[in-house]
Protein backbone atom coordinates (compact mmCIF):
# COMPACT_ATOMS: atom_id res chain seq x y z
CA UNK A 1 0.00 0.00 0.00
CA UNK A 2 1.04 3.59 -1.33
CA UNK A 3 2.38 5.91 1.68
CA UNK A 4 0.01 8.43 0.08
CA UNK A 5 -2.87 5.79 0.63
CA UNK A 6 -1.81 5.12 4.60
CA UNK A 7 -1.54 9.28 5.06
CA UNK A 8 -5.41 8.82 3.40
CA UNK A 9 -6.77 6.25 5.19
CA UNK A 10 -5.37 7.58 9.03
CA UNK A 11 -7.97 10.49 8.67
CA UNK A 12 -10.29 8.21 6.96
CA UNK A 13 -9.81 5.35 9.62
CA UNK A 14 -8.63 6.39 12.61
CA UNK A 15 -10.44 8.28 15.10
CA UNK A 16 -8.47 11.88 15.31
CA UNK A 17 -8.14 13.51 18.73
CA UNK A 18 -6.86 17.14 17.11
CA UNK A 19 -7.27 18.84 14.06
CA UNK A 20 -3.82 19.09 12.61
CA UNK A 21 -2.00 15.79 14.28
CA UNK A 22 2.03 15.95 13.90
CA UNK A 23 1.45 13.42 10.97
CA UNK A 24 5.12 11.48 10.82
CA UNK A 25 5.00 8.71 9.05
CA UNK A 26 6.56 6.13 11.30
CA UNK A 27 9.25 3.98 9.83
CA UNK A 28 11.33 2.82 13.04
CA UNK A 29 12.45 3.99 15.93
CA UNK A 30 15.70 3.56 18.18
CA UNK A 31 17.63 4.85 20.90
CA UNK A 32 16.16 8.71 21.03
CA UNK A 33 15.41 8.41 17.16
CA UNK A 34 12.17 8.21 15.53
CA UNK A 35 12.53 7.64 11.55
CA UNK A 36 9.79 8.46 9.07
CA UNK A 37 9.22 6.32 5.81
CA UNK A 38 11.52 8.67 3.66
CA UNK A 39 14.33 7.96 6.08
CA UNK A 40 14.54 11.44 8.21
CA UNK A 41 15.73 11.45 11.16
CA UNK A 42 13.83 12.64 14.23
CA UNK A 43 14.89 12.85 17.74
CA UNK A 44 12.27 12.57 19.94
CA UNK A 45 12.35 14.96 22.74
CA UNK A 46 9.20 14.26 24.31
CA UNK A 47 9.97 10.29 24.66
CA UNK A 48 7.13 9.71 23.85
CA UNK A 49 5.00 11.46 26.50
CA UNK A 50 8.19 9.52 29.04
CA UNK A 51 6.75 6.04 27.62
CA UNK A 52 10.24 5.61 26.35
CA UNK A 53 12.18 6.54 29.26
CA UNK A 54 15.34 4.18 28.24
CA UNK A 55 15.03 5.01 24.37
CA UNK A 56 13.05 3.56 21.71
CA UNK A 57 13.66 -0.07 20.98
CA UNK A 58 16.51 -1.44 23.22
CA UNK A 59 17.79 -4.59 22.82
CA UNK A 60 17.51 -5.89 26.40
CA UNK A 61 13.21 -5.19 25.95
CA UNK A 62 12.96 -6.63 22.05
CA UNK A 63 14.78 -9.72 23.75
CA UNK A 64 12.24 -10.21 26.78
CA UNK A 65 9.00 -9.54 24.91
CA UNK A 66 10.32 -12.37 21.75
CA UNK A 67 11.27 -14.57 24.52
CA UNK A 68 7.54 -14.30 26.12
CA UNK A 69 6.09 -14.40 23.22
CA UNK A 70 7.24 -17.28 22.24
CA UNK A 71 5.97 -18.93 25.50
CA UNK A 72 2.80 -17.68 25.83
CA UNK A 73 0.91 -14.40 25.81
CA UNK A 74 -3.19 -13.80 26.73
CA UNK A 75 -4.15 -16.66 28.84
CA UNK A 76 -7.01 -15.45 31.41
CA UNK A 77 -8.09 -12.11 33.01
CA UNK A 78 -6.12 -10.77 35.53
CA UNK A 79 -5.79 -12.22 39.08
CA UNK A 80 -6.33 -15.59 38.40
CA UNK A 81 -3.36 -17.75 36.96
CA UNK A 82 0.04 -17.43 38.71
CA UNK A 83 2.22 -15.41 35.75
CA UNK A 84 6.44 -15.37 35.71
CA UNK A 85 6.39 -12.36 34.03
CA UNK A 86 3.65 -10.73 36.54
CA UNK A 87 5.03 -12.21 39.86
CA UNK A 88 9.00 -10.86 38.72
CA UNK A 89 7.92 -7.36 37.79
CA UNK A 90 5.39 -6.61 40.37
CA UNK A 91 8.07 -8.47 43.48
CA UNK A 92 11.41 -6.49 41.72
CA UNK A 93 9.37 -3.43 42.27
CA UNK A 94 8.00 -3.41 45.22
CA UNK A 95 11.59 -4.15 46.20
CA UNK A 96 12.30 -0.62 45.17
CA UNK A 97 9.43 0.47 47.80
CA UNK A 98 8.43 1.65 51.10
CA UNK A 99 6.81 -1.06 52.91
CA UNK A 100 3.61 0.11 52.86
CA UNK A 101 3.93 0.19 49.01
CA UNK A 102 4.08 -3.85 48.35
CA UNK A 103 0.38 -4.67 46.49
CA UNK A 104 0.79 -4.26 43.15
CA UNK A 105 -2.63 -4.15 40.78
CA UNK A 106 -1.56 -3.97 36.91
CA UNK A 107 -4.20 -1.79 34.71
CA UNK A 108 -3.56 -1.27 31.05
CA UNK A 109 -2.73 2.84 31.34
CA UNK A 110 -2.43 4.74 33.76
CA UNK A 111 -5.92 6.43 33.49
CA UNK A 112 -6.87 2.90 34.38
CA UNK A 113 -4.76 3.18 37.54
CA UNK A 114 -6.09 6.29 38.53
CA UNK A 115 -9.99 4.76 38.21
CA UNK A 116 -8.92 1.38 40.59
CA UNK A 117 -6.79 3.78 43.00
CA UNK A 118 -10.08 5.78 43.58
CA UNK A 119 -12.18 3.06 43.73
CA UNK A 120 -10.13 1.61 46.54
CA UNK A 121 -9.95 4.57 48.28
CA UNK A 122 -13.90 4.44 48.81
CA UNK A 123 -13.83 1.05 49.69
CA UNK A 124 -11.13 1.52 52.34
CA UNK A 125 -12.40 4.48 53.38
CA UNK A 126 -16.07 4.02 53.10
CA UNK A 127 -15.97 7.60 52.34
CA UNK A 128 -17.45 8.90 48.93
CA UNK A 129 -15.32 12.86 48.74
CA UNK A 130 -12.35 13.00 46.24
CA UNK A 131 -9.99 15.73 46.36
CA UNK A 132 -7.60 16.72 43.72
CA UNK A 133 -6.35 19.95 42.81
CA UNK A 134 -6.29 22.44 40.26
CA UNK A 135 -4.38 21.84 36.99
CA UNK A 136 -4.28 18.28 37.55
CA UNK A 137 -4.83 15.55 35.05
CA UNK A 138 -4.98 12.07 35.88
CA UNK A 139 -6.18 10.88 32.60
CA UNK A 140 -9.21 10.98 30.54
CA UNK A 141 -11.99 8.10 31.72
CA UNK A 142 -14.96 9.64 32.83
CA UNK A 143 -13.56 8.94 36.55
CA UNK A 144 -10.23 10.53 35.71
CA UNK A 145 -11.90 13.66 33.99
CA UNK A 146 -13.58 14.00 36.89
CA UNK A 147 -10.59 14.80 39.18
CA UNK A 148 -9.10 16.49 36.24
CA UNK A 149 -8.27 20.29 37.01
CA UNK A 150 -9.37 21.97 34.06
CA UNK A 151 -12.79 22.90 33.15
CA UNK A 152 -12.83 23.22 28.97
CA UNK A 153 -11.59 19.36 28.79
CA UNK A 154 -14.79 18.50 31.17
CA UNK A 155 -17.57 20.67 30.52
CA UNK A 156 -18.39 18.58 27.26
CA UNK A 157 -18.95 15.65 29.02
CA UNK A 158 -20.90 16.69 32.31
CA UNK A 159 -22.45 14.76 34.56
CA UNK A 160 -18.95 13.21 35.64
CA UNK A 161 -18.54 11.85 39.22
CA UNK A 162 -20.07 13.65 42.37
CA UNK A 163 -18.33 14.98 45.22
CA UNK A 164 -15.07 15.95 43.91
CA UNK A 165 -13.80 18.70 45.22
CA UNK A 166 -10.63 20.72 43.36
CA UNK A 167 -7.86 23.02 45.77
CA UNK A 168 -5.40 25.00 44.59
CA UNK A 169 -2.04 23.63 44.29
CA UNK A 170 0.68 24.34 46.09
CA UNK A 171 -1.46 26.66 48.94
CA UNK A 172 -1.28 25.72 52.49
CA UNK A 173 -4.84 27.69 53.02
CA UNK A 174 -6.78 25.13 51.13
CA UNK A 175 -5.62 22.19 52.91
CA UNK A 176 -8.19 23.38 55.90
CA UNK A 177 -10.92 22.55 53.42
CA UNK A 178 -9.84 18.86 54.15
CA UNK A 179 -12.51 16.91 56.39
CA UNK A 180 -13.84 13.34 57.67
CA UNK A 181 -15.99 13.17 54.76
CA UNK A 182 -12.50 13.00 52.21
CA UNK A 183 -11.92 9.20 51.28
CA UNK A 184 -8.45 10.68 49.47
CA UNK A 185 -6.37 12.95 47.77
CA UNK A 186 -4.83 12.68 44.21
CA UNK A 187 -1.76 14.79 43.41
CA UNK A 188 0.90 14.90 41.04
CA UNK A 189 4.34 16.06 42.81
CA UNK A 190 4.92 17.27 39.22
CA UNK A 191 2.05 18.96 37.89
CA UNK A 192 2.74 17.54 34.08
CA UNK A 193 -0.19 19.26 31.82
CA UNK A 194 0.30 22.90 33.22
CA UNK A 195 3.71 22.86 32.30
CA UNK A 196 6.16 20.87 34.29
CA UNK A 197 4.80 22.52 38.08
CA UNK A 198 6.82 21.08 40.84
CA UNK A 199 5.04 20.74 44.38
CA UNK A 200 6.44 22.68 47.40
CA UNK A 201 7.94 20.67 50.06
CA UNK A 202 6.83 21.60 53.01
CA UNK A 203 3.02 21.96 50.90
CA UNK A 204 3.42 17.89 50.41
CA UNK A 205 4.22 17.09 53.77
CA UNK A 206 1.44 19.23 55.11
CA UNK A 207 -0.61 17.61 52.99
CA UNK A 208 0.59 13.95 54.47
CA UNK A 209 0.43 15.84 57.86
CA UNK A 210 -3.29 16.61 56.77
CA UNK A 211 -3.92 12.99 55.56
CA UNK A 212 -2.61 11.27 58.32
CA UNK A 213 -5.07 12.95 60.82
CA UNK A 214 -8.47 12.79 59.08
CA UNK A 215 -7.44 9.02 58.02
CA UNK A 216 -8.20 10.26 54.24
CA UNK A 217 -5.33 8.60 51.75
CA UNK A 218 -3.33 10.06 50.18
CA UNK A 219 -2.81 8.78 46.43
CA UNK A 220 0.60 10.56 44.54
CA UNK A 221 0.19 9.98 40.81
CA UNK A 222 3.53 9.31 39.33
CA UNK A 223 2.60 8.27 35.92
CA UNK A 224 4.30 11.03 34.24
CA UNK A 225 7.28 11.74 37.18
CA UNK A 226 8.19 8.14 37.90
CA UNK A 227 11.03 5.57 36.14
CA UNK A 228 13.78 8.50 36.93
CA UNK A 229 12.41 11.11 35.06
CA UNK A 230 12.90 14.05 37.89
CA UNK A 231 16.45 12.14 38.77
CA UNK A 232 15.00 9.26 41.79
CA UNK A 233 12.98 6.57 40.51
CA UNK A 234 10.13 8.16 41.86
CA UNK A 235 9.82 11.89 42.65
CA UNK A 236 8.23 11.24 46.05
CA UNK A 237 11.81 10.27 47.34
CA UNK A 238 12.93 13.61 46.93
CA UNK A 239 9.93 15.12 49.15
CA UNK A 240 10.15 12.73 52.25
CA UNK A 241 6.87 11.49 52.29
CA UNK A 242 5.50 8.13 51.30
CA UNK A 243 2.06 7.40 49.23
CA UNK A 244 -0.90 5.24 50.67
CA UNK A 245 -1.76 4.42 46.87
CA UNK A 246 0.96 5.08 44.05
CA UNK A 247 0.00 5.41 40.40
CA UNK A 248 2.40 4.40 37.41
CA UNK A 249 2.23 4.01 33.79
CA UNK A 250 3.68 5.23 31.08
CA UNK A 251 7.13 4.11 31.27
CA UNK A 252 6.02 1.21 32.97
CA UNK A 253 5.60 -1.21 30.62
CA UNK A 254 8.79 -0.42 28.85
CA UNK A 255 7.11 0.79 25.66
CA UNK A 256 4.63 -1.64 25.93
CA UNK A 257 0.59 -0.76 27.25
CA UNK A 258 0.95 -0.99 31.26
CA UNK A 259 0.20 0.99 34.39
CA UNK A 260 -0.33 -0.02 37.79
CA UNK A 261 -2.03 0.79 41.51
CA UNK A 262 0.49 0.06 44.39
CA UNK A 263 -0.57 0.29 47.83
CA UNK A 264 -0.95 -2.03 51.03
CA UNK A 265 -1.41 -5.66 51.13
CA UNK A 266 -3.94 -5.46 53.68
CA UNK A 267 -5.61 -2.54 52.04
CA UNK A 268 -5.97 -3.89 48.73
CA UNK A 269 -7.15 -7.09 49.81
CA UNK A 270 -10.66 -5.18 50.01
CA UNK A 271 -11.35 -5.54 46.48
CA UNK A 272 -11.33 -9.16 47.13
CA UNK A 273 -14.62 -9.64 49.16
CA UNK A 274 -17.81 -7.71 49.26
CA UNK A 275 -18.07 -7.88 46.40
CA UNK A 276 -15.69 -10.48 45.48
CA UNK A 277 -13.87 -9.04 41.83
CA UNK A 278 -14.20 -5.72 43.47
CA UNK A 279 -12.35 -4.72 40.48
CA UNK A 280 -11.24 -6.70 37.34
CA UNK A 281 -9.06 -6.82 34.27
CA UNK A 282 -8.94 -8.63 31.42
CA UNK A 283 -5.16 -7.51 29.97
CA UNK A 284 -4.39 -5.43 32.86
CA UNK A 285 -0.56 -7.15 33.45
CA UNK A 286 -0.42 -8.34 30.33
CA UNK A 287 2.55 -10.87 30.31
CA UNK A 288 4.55 -9.71 27.40
CA UNK A 289 4.01 -5.97 28.33
CA UNK A 290 5.13 -7.23 32.26
CA UNK A 291 7.96 -8.80 30.21
CA UNK A 292 8.63 -5.87 28.35
CA UNK A 293 8.40 -3.28 31.49
CA UNK A 294 10.95 -6.11 33.93
CA UNK A 295 13.45 -5.65 31.66
CA UNK A 296 13.12 -1.85 31.20
CA UNK A 297 13.48 -1.57 34.54
CA UNK A 298 16.53 -3.47 34.54
CA UNK A 299 17.94 -1.60 31.78
CA UNK A 300 17.52 1.72 34.21
CA UNK A 301 18.72 0.76 36.67
CA UNK A 302 21.89 -1.11 35.57
CA UNK A 303 22.69 2.08 33.30
CA UNK A 304 23.27 5.16 35.49
CA UNK A 305 21.08 7.54 33.65
CA UNK A 306 18.95 8.03 36.55
CA UNK A 307 22.43 9.22 38.11
CA UNK A 308 22.88 11.33 35.14
CA UNK A 309 19.35 13.92 35.35
CA UNK A 310 20.82 16.52 37.69
CA UNK A 311 23.24 16.97 35.08
CA UNK A 312 21.89 17.33 31.76
CA UNK A 313 19.19 19.49 33.81
CA UNK A 314 21.78 21.70 35.05
CA UNK A 315 22.93 21.64 31.27
CA UNK A 316 19.40 22.32 29.66
CA UNK A 317 19.46 25.15 32.64
CA UNK A 318 22.94 26.99 31.70
CA UNK A 319 22.16 26.37 27.12
CA UNK A 320 18.42 26.45 26.78
CA UNK A 321 18.29 29.91 26.89
CA UNK A 322 16.80 32.50 24.51
CA UNK A 323 15.39 36.34 24.81
CA UNK A 324 12.06 34.60 23.37
CA UNK A 325 11.72 32.23 26.61
CA UNK A 326 9.75 34.22 29.27
CA UNK A 327 9.89 31.07 31.15
CA UNK A 328 11.47 27.86 32.10
CA UNK A 329 9.87 25.51 34.84
CA UNK A 330 11.62 21.70 35.19
CA UNK A 331 12.03 19.26 37.52
CA UNK A 332 14.57 16.71 36.33
CA UNK A 333 14.48 15.63 32.39
CA UNK A 334 11.81 17.47 32.37
CA UNK A 335 10.97 21.54 31.40
CA UNK A 336 8.56 23.76 29.69
CA UNK A 337 9.59 26.86 27.54
CA UNK A 338 7.17 29.76 27.86
CA UNK A 339 6.41 31.83 24.74
CA UNK A 340 4.52 35.45 24.01
CA UNK A 341 1.59 33.32 23.31
CA UNK A 342 0.00 29.93 22.56
CA UNK A 343 0.24 30.57 18.49
CA UNK A 344 3.98 31.17 18.76
CA UNK A 345 4.69 28.24 20.76
CA UNK A 346 2.75 25.86 18.45
CA UNK A 347 4.72 27.67 15.48
CA UNK A 348 8.01 27.19 16.92
CA UNK A 349 7.07 23.14 17.73
CA UNK A 350 5.95 22.64 14.28
CA UNK A 351 9.76 24.51 13.21
CA UNK A 352 10.90 21.97 15.49
CA UNK A 353 9.24 18.94 13.98
CA UNK A 354 10.27 20.34 10.26
CA UNK A 355 13.95 20.48 11.42
CA UNK A 356 14.03 16.80 13.16
CA UNK A 357 12.78 17.77 16.82
CA UNK A 358 9.66 16.23 18.37
CA UNK A 359 8.56 18.60 20.57
CA UNK A 360 4.41 19.49 21.55
CA UNK A 361 2.74 22.04 23.76
CA UNK A 362 0.92 21.40 26.71
CA UNK A 363 -2.84 20.46 27.58
CA UNK A 364 -3.20 23.47 30.10
CA UNK A 365 -0.34 25.53 28.95
CA UNK A 366 -0.26 26.16 25.34
CA UNK A 367 2.11 28.96 24.70
CA UNK A 368 4.71 26.33 26.19
CA UNK A 369 6.83 23.52 24.50
CA UNK A 370 7.63 20.49 26.45
CA UNK A 371 11.32 19.39 26.64
CA UNK A 372 11.91 15.48 28.07
CA UNK A 373 13.92 13.29 25.85
CA UNK A 374 14.63 9.69 26.98
CA UNK A 375 17.09 9.74 29.62
CA UNK A 376 19.63 7.91 27.52
CA UNK A 377 20.04 10.97 25.45
CA UNK A 378 23.81 11.95 25.61
CA UNK A 379 25.27 15.22 26.48
CA UNK A 380 26.56 15.69 22.69
CA UNK A 381 23.21 14.87 21.18
CA UNK A 382 21.38 17.14 24.22
CA UNK A 383 23.59 19.93 23.00
CA UNK A 384 22.74 19.30 19.01
CA UNK A 385 18.66 19.59 20.19
CA UNK A 386 19.09 22.32 22.17
CA UNK A 387 20.61 24.00 19.11
CA UNK A 388 18.07 22.78 16.91
CA UNK A 389 15.27 24.64 19.09
CA UNK A 390 16.98 27.27 18.95
CA UNK A 391 16.87 27.78 15.32
CA UNK A 392 13.40 26.97 15.31
CA UNK A 393 12.49 29.74 17.71
CA UNK A 394 14.45 31.97 15.38
CA UNK A 395 12.21 30.87 12.33
CA UNK A 396 9.60 31.27 14.13
CA UNK A 397 9.51 35.12 15.51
Amino acid sequence: MSRINNRQLFFQHLAQTSEKPIGIEVASAKGIYIHDVNGKAFVDMIAGFSVCNIGHSHPDVIKAIQEQVAQYMHVIVYGEFVQAPQVNYASTLTALLPSNLQSVYFTNSGAEATEGAMKLAKRVTRRTKIVAFEGAYHGSTQGALSVMGDEYFKTAFRPLLPDILHLRYNNFEDLELLDYTVACVLVELVQAETGITPANKEWIQALRLKCDSLCALLIVDEIQSGFGRTGTLFAFEQYGINPDILLVGKALGGGLPLGAFISDTKMMGTLTESPVLGHITTFGGNPVSCAAGYAALQVLQNSGWIQEVAAKEKYLLDHMVHPAIQQRNHKGLWMSLQFSSAALAKKIAAACVADGIITDWFLFAEDRIRIAPPLCITMEELEMAIQKIKDSINQSI
